[in-house]
Order: structure tokens, then sequence, then C-alpha cells
């Protein structure tokens, strides 16, 4: 199944970016052990620095992935500079939707994210995986990303 990337629509920005921002949350305390409310809190406040006015700043971009034939929307993609001014893409957000997931998909808008940021300069692109999600960080190193950081902890009793 063929997909491609199309710029998310004016009716569409408010429901993503909330969804993105839930899922961010979410994602912290299933893999960063955080409390709910500390994820909440983490996550509004590092969405703050991204959207104004309910819509992502200048340097972002929110795309959604859709299959070429149909159209159908099969998951959802955030691009943009993490430091204006530098050619460095950050990969905010992609997910395939669990329908179609195990498809390729994932690879597949991986490399056409990687056309975008040639498109818009770039000359790198940097992202942050949860250590607990294998399935990403397994597909990013078949795609040649190098871990560069890695945070370890150990839980005192």
């Amino acid at each position: 199944m063929p997909v491609r990337l199309r710029p998310v629509a004016d009716n569409e920005v408010a429901s993503l970016v909330a969804s993105i921002r839930d899922g961010y949350a979410l994602s912290m305390v299933n893999d960063a052990g955080m409390g709910e409310e500390e994820a909440r809190t983490k996550a509004e406040r590092d969405f703050a620095m991204l959207v104004r006015e309910g819509r992502p700043v200048a340097g972002q971009q929110l795309f959604i992935i859709e299959e070429t034939e149909t159209s159908e929307r099969v998951g959802r993609v955030w691009l943009g500079e993490r430091f204006p001014g530098e050619r460095i893409g950050f990969l905010y957000d992609i997910e395939i939707e669990g329908r179609f997931r195990g498809r390729g998909l994932g690879r597949e808008a991986m490399l056409l994210v990687e056309q975008e940021a040639r498109r818009r300069g770039f000359v790198e692109i940097r992202l942050n995986v949860f250590g607990g999600n294998e399935t990403a960080r397994s597909l990013y190193r078949s795609l040649r990303y190098v871990e560069f950081a890695i945070g370890m902890r150990k839980r005192l009793s």
C-alpha cells in the first residue's frame, strides 16, 4: 500500500495537536515511569514551546500519512526545527494507526519524512524514542539512525 504525506488542513490541526500531546503524555507514563499528573504537566510545558494559539509555530509542519489511491488516513507526522536557524530537522511525532501496523508503512513514511527534510534543507534528522519502544528503535536502526544519547535508571526500593 503506497502512502504519501499530506499537510494537515486547518480544520484538522486542533484535534491532531491534542492527540499528539495526549499520546506523548501517555508514553511518558507507560515508558518513562512518570505519574499521570507529572506527564500531563510536562506535555503541556513542552507543547507550549511548539504550539501558539492552537497552531504549531513557524518551522513546524504536521502531516497526515495517507494511502495514495484512496486518501485513507493511516497515520501522522510532526516534523520541524528543534533549534531554529540550524539545518537539523526534528521528528517530534510519527504514528501509524494500529490497524495499519505491521505492513511496512512506518518504514515508507520515514523515507517520505527524509525526503521532506531534504526538501526543507535539513542535513540531519533527530528524534527521541523511549527505550521500551523496541519496535520503533528497530525500525530507526534499520534505516541507519544512530543512538547518540541513552538515559538509564534503576529504581531503588
